[in-house]
């Protein structure tokens, strides 16, 4: 099962062409722990990420290709030590695909812009969606509010 919640997008509607990189151009573009979770699709120890507790206001964006994914406004503290949201940004940000490894079946969540693996999704969270994006702290880089006009 893969689906798109939408087609990659930078965040003002417009699309974006999907990045492709081979794996020798990823590993020089990222740390080896954005490799190792963004390309191989490790995960961060829990409760260790910089944005696990919401505290940082503005845009998530992939750590690896720069379009937006999640809004710090639906962010909130799942207590389960992975920055948690009830939904991403908009449509096109992120694929999923079930992912029946380590003897689970979950739905994984890659970036749409360029496939990286970002964490996964489950049907226990708040609001209407029901929904908690998992998501580790080394897939995210913060872009903060826009200034105030």
């Amino acid at each position: 099962m893969a689906t798109n919640e939408a087609s990659p997008g930078g965040g003002t509607g417009g699309q974006t062409d999907r990045v492709e990189l081979s794996e020798d151009e990823w590993r020089r573009r990222l740390t080896p722990e954005q490799f190792r979770v963004l390309r191989e699709k490790g995960t961060d120890p829990a409760f260790t990420g910089r944005f696990t507790h919401p505290a940082e206001r503005g845009t998530y964006r992939c750590a690896a290709c720069g379009i937006e994914l999640f809004d710090s406004g639906v962010q909130y503290d799942s207590g389960s030590g992975w920055p948690s949201f009830t939904r991403p940004v908009g449509d096109g940000s992120v694929s999923l695909t079930e992912d029946r490894s380590h003897g689970m079946v979950r739905i994984e969540v890659t970036c749409s812009g360029c496939g990286s693996h970002l964490g996964h999704v489950f049907d226990d969270g708040p609001g209407p969606e029901g929904r908690r994006w998992c998501i580790n702290s080394t897939s995210l880089s913060s872009q903060g509010p826009p200034p105030a006009t």
